[in-house]
């Protein structure tokens, strides 16, 4: 009587373990959309503040430049020189903080990367651990 129930609890225990893991990787696929969706709207969000920023420094940059000229207006040729040597440094700075800061950052996906490698470690512990007598 034992032998028409073995079947049927290997197969019941093969569907449970199919369900497990399917719940388990819709459960990843779930995180991995979070973190995009939550990527995605801090780009959009630091691409806009970076826009305003240079719109508006680019016209308090002009109005000063302006000023500067019109007050100054014996020697306006060196206040502009002196300004364009300014600018371009800047932008040296800004453009090695920029490429400095692409460089470093956290790893995307680090949180679905990091419960996949649980759910191996756990899937790895568990195959063990059925291998193995009582």
């Amino acid at each position: 009587m034992s032998s028409p129930l073995e079947p049927a609890g290997l197969f019941a225990a093969l569907k449970n373990a199919a369900a497990t893991l399917l719940g388990m990787g819709r459960t990843r696929l779930e995180l991995l959309s979070n973190e995009l969706e939550v990527e995605k709207l801090r780009l959009l969000r630091h691409l806009a503040l970076a826009i305003a920023v240079l719109i508006f420094s680019a016209f308090g940059i002009l109005l000063l430049v302006l000023l500067a000229t019109l007050l100054f207006w014996e020697q306006r040729v060196w206040v502009v020189g002196l300004f364009a040597v300014v600018f371009f440094a800047l932008a040296a700075w800004f453009y090695r903080s920029l490429k400095r800061s692409l460089g470093t950052g956290d790893a995307p996906f680090g949180a679905s990367l990091s419960e996949l490698q649980k759910d191996l470690a756990a899937l790895k512990k568990a195959a063990g651990q059925t291998g193995t007598p009582p």
